[in-house]
């Protein structure tokens, strides 16, 4: 960087006092000295392509051509030649969660879309590994691969008589359990369905083992949790798996204290690589008033997450607008809309007191009743608090009104969409016939969101989805196909742009996380979170994008994960 020689003649004229000042601004003209620099690359930024880029004490100094790098390299610098490969802002995704996700590995693990002779053997399996009288846990059955006859006890019964066995759907929002299971539980005829839950019954009044949303939770806390140390490394587990993915920030979806407990375990030993912003359950009181003793320089628990409804499947749990198709079997009294899990003044009452602590709210709301019932408990804490510049964020958005789509960014409100649920799955299949073929047409309105200025963003949903890879996900966004391309397109008019994509997944989350001012962007100032993939994804089919492999991760310039043949660098 060079001084003009007109400023610098004004400056020596000036009195001697100023030669002081004039030395500590040469001082600070001095280009920092990069401990990395990449090289000979494509670096994606906002003002278009790079091939360089250095980092000194976690953050970019310089970004341009070689000639930009080189006054910031010296002796100990490190610097990686990237040989032609693509560079990309870290990526976010807004909805996991992780210790869940590592967690379920060592868990009775169903395939996506197995019909039910394979569920039998798997569970089986898993009741055989078993002790006697121990619990058999896992997902993700779909009740959609069951056909006519819906999952029952008597079929788990059958194949575990003794061992109490239990196991989530796949959208997470319904669990099946055998008989033992119920009984370990006090679940009976006479037992009553719980605040925001439903206990299926057959014409005789008797459980049928299928428990919708707040119901699961009847049976599950009766599961022996896991120990410190395990939720400690399945956490480990996962963020390590997401590193080799490209995701740098994050946000865990369902925070709970042991949760909380393993982030900073982690954090103290040095272990948590990326940032993550915590969404706290909102029934986790004590958890809510100590949440500052949790948090960590990467870690913030400000966040609450809020359930207003279940998901739009054979449950009939979303809560929609207009009525879904009527149910083959089961009872619907009630559920022709699906359901509202906490009513409107109690979600405005709830919403506002967490807005005027500084929290920002994280909503389930999967059907377009729900979604609507989110953006109006934002409207009233916005009226009543003022607006903090934070965002409130309405997950998944499976269905939403184009009306609601258009007040959302007057009132600081964020979409967040499901990546893997927006092309044709099994999933998809029992989706389409509960609230028929109209509807989605405008299944996940990404584009409607982004046309109408809303901040959008991303979130996965894992483990809840069977893979963390944001590749697929930015692939399906632009094809709305399965990966690789092929079939059904679906909700072909939500079609959005790679660049887009890309956005949504870096700025427009960096935005989402109150972090904009130093991430989501490569630039000059931000923290070097970067990542270095094996293809430039904007000259190659979107068929093909999510095979793209990750060779480097960088979290504030330190390489959180190298592929086994991305090399050294010198």
């Amino acid at each position: 960087m060079k001084i003009s020689s007109l400023a610098f003649g004004l400056l020596l004229a000036s009195a001697a006092p100023a030669s002081a000042q004039l030395n500590g601004m040469l001082e600070t003209l001095e280009p920092a000295p990069a401990d990395t620099v990449l090289e000979n690359g494509r670096i994606y930024t906002p003002n278009g392509w790079a091939s360089a880029v250095a980092i000194s004490k976690g953050t970019i100094v310089a970004v341009g051509d070689a000639g930009a790098v080189t006054p910031h390299k010296t002796a100990s610098t490190r610097v990686i030649d990237l040989k032609g490969e693509t560079v990309l802002p870290g990526l976010h995704d807004m909805h996991v969660h992780p210790a869940g996700a590592g967690i379920d590995q060592s868990r009775c693990s169903i395939p996506h879309g197995a019909a039910p002779a394979k569920v039998f053997e798997v569970t089986a399996a898993c009741v055989a590994k078993a002790k006697p009288g121990e619990w058999v846990t896992g997902r993700a059955y779909e009740a959609a691969s069951f056909g006519s006859t819906p999952p029952h006890k008597s079929m788990l019964d059958k194949v575990s008589p003794n061992n109490p066995v239990v196991f989530e759907d796949i959208s997470g929002h319904s669990s099946w359990a055998n008989s033992v299971a119920l009984k370990a539980a006090g679940i009976t005829r006479d037992t009553p369905d719980p605040k925001g839950g439903i206990i299926e019954r057959d014409s005789k009044g008797e459980p049928t083992g299928i428990l919708r949303e707040a119901a699961g939770r009847l049976v599950r806390e009766r599961v022996p949790p896991p120990s410190k140390k395990q939720y400690v490394s399945a956490l480990k587990w996962a963020l390590d798996l997401m590193a080799s993915f490209g995701i740098t920030s994050f946000v865990d979806a369902g925070l709970s204290t042991p949760g909380a407990i393993a982030y900073g375990e982690l954090a103290d030993k040095g272990e948590l690589k990326q940032r993550v912003v915590g969404c706290i359950i909102y029934r986790e009181n004590d958890l809510i008033a100590q949440r500052m003793f949790y948090s960590r320089e990467k870690f913030s628990p400000t966040c609450i997450k809020i359930f207003v409804d279940g998901v739009p499947t054979d449950g009939h749990t979303a809560a929609m607008v207009d009525e879904y198709v009527p149910l083959v079997h089961g009872s619907e009294t009630g559920r022709e809309k699906g359901l509202l899990l906490i009513p409107q003044p109690e979600l405005n009452a709830m919403v506002t007191r967490f807005d005027a602590m500084g929290m920002t709210m994280k909503f389930h709301a999967a059907g377009d009743a729900a979604v609507r019932a989110a953006l109006n408990a934002i409207e009233v804490a916005r009226k009543t608090n003022g607006f903090s510049g934070y965002y409130h964020n309405v997950g998944h958005n499976s269905f939403v009104k184009i009306e609601d789509i258009r007040r959302a960014r007057s009132i600081e409100a964020a979409f967040e969409f499901s990546p893997y649920i927006w092309y044709p799955s099994p999933i998809i299949d029992d989706i389409r016939k509960a609230v028929g073929e109209e509807r989605m047409k405008r299944w996940i309105p990404v584009k409607d969101a982004l046309d109408a200025g809303a901040l959008s963003v991303p979130g996965s949903d894992w483990s809840v989805v069977p893979s963390v890879n944001p590749w697929i996900a930015i692939e399906t966004l632009v094809t709305r196909q399965v990966p690789g391309g092929g079939g059904e397109v679906l909700g072909a008019q939500e079609r959005i742009t790679l660049k887009q994509a890309i956005d949504m997944f870096t700025r427009a989350s960096s935005r989402q996380m109150n972090m904009d001012a130093a991430t989501g962007t490569i630039e000059t100032g931000k923290l070097a979170d970067l990542v270095v993939i094996d293809r430039d994804i904007f000259a190659i089919a979107p068929t093909e994008i999510h095979n793209t492999r990750v060779l480097r991760t960088f979290v504030g310039g330190e390489e959180i994960y190298t592929a086994p043949d991305a090399g050294s660098g010198r």
